[in-house]
């Protein structure tokens, strides 16, 4: 019985690849990975290494998580080194968690490989540092999907009050209810945002404007995509002045 390694692969750009899930990528028998993870990762593969492809894109996923937690089990009962690579960190609403619990039900050991988390690295290498010491003391990181059919739990906006630092991540085809839910709750109109497109990758997007006009300027950006709502969005155009 073989183990597996919950792994986060990063926001894109490959470079920022963690020491240690290269390290466990090329000793991997088996990696089974997600549409956000950079194929250029994969060339790092040794010779004879499965590769198996669960990515998942709005309205359509390949395999269901129920069958990939399903698929983690039986490639770890042959395998040695099982490797499940997912984009950014893979608990950072990447569904690592519930894929660790699954595993640990059924005997299989795990063990997680954190991954840098595009809620940070990719407003920071756009030159929107989350926190700015006299403008944003905090910040929160908030799924930008909502499923009350579900019954998932559902975003407190009135808590979106306070002056801090929000990412949204998976909320581009929210972006409009996003804005009109912040501007409902007091935030003004002229409030900053900035969208990101693809970032730290060759062909990212990054636009600025405010939650009056940012979903006018923003909605036709390729995914995957991450809101930046804060005041620190304004630091962009100062930092890159002064460049």
């Amino acid at each position: 019985m073989g183990k597996v390694y919950l792994t986060g692969a990063g926001p894109g750009d490959v470079e920022l690849l963690t020491l240690k899930a290269l390290r466990v990528l090329r000793q991997a028998d088996v990696v089974v990975y997600d549409r956000l993870v950079n194929p250029e990762i994969l060339e790092e593969l040794k010779a004879g290494c499965e590769c198996v492809y669960v990515g998942k894109e709005d309205k359509h996923h390949t395999l269901p998580q129920e069958q990939i937690n399903m698929l983690l089990y039986e490639k770890a009962l042959v395998h040695d080194v099982v490797v499940r690579l997912k984009g950014g960190d893979s608990v950072v609403f990447g569904r690592g968690a519930e894929e660790a619990l699954f595993l640990a039900s059924k005997g299989i050991v795990f063990e997680f490989i954190p991954g840098v988390t595009s809620a940070i690295a990719v407003p920071e290498m756009a030159n929107i540092p989350i926190t700015h010491r006299g403008t944003a003391v905090s910040f929160r990181v908030v799924t930008g999907y909502e499923a009350p059919q579900k019954g998932y739990a559902q975003l407190d906006w009135a808590s979106f009050r306070q002056d801090e630092t929000i990412v949204f991540l998976m909320g581009l085809h929210q972006l409009g209810h996003i804005c009109t839910q912040l501007i409902s709750i007091g935030k003004p109109k002229t409030y900053p945002v900035a969208v990101i497109s693809r970032g730290t990758l060759p062909d990212e997007q990054v636009l600025v404007g405010t939650l009056e006009d940012i979903y006018e300027k923003a909605k036709d950006l390729p995914t995957p995509a991450l809101i930046i709502v804060g005041k620190v969005v304004e630091l962009k155009a100062q930092l890159e002045r002064m460049a």
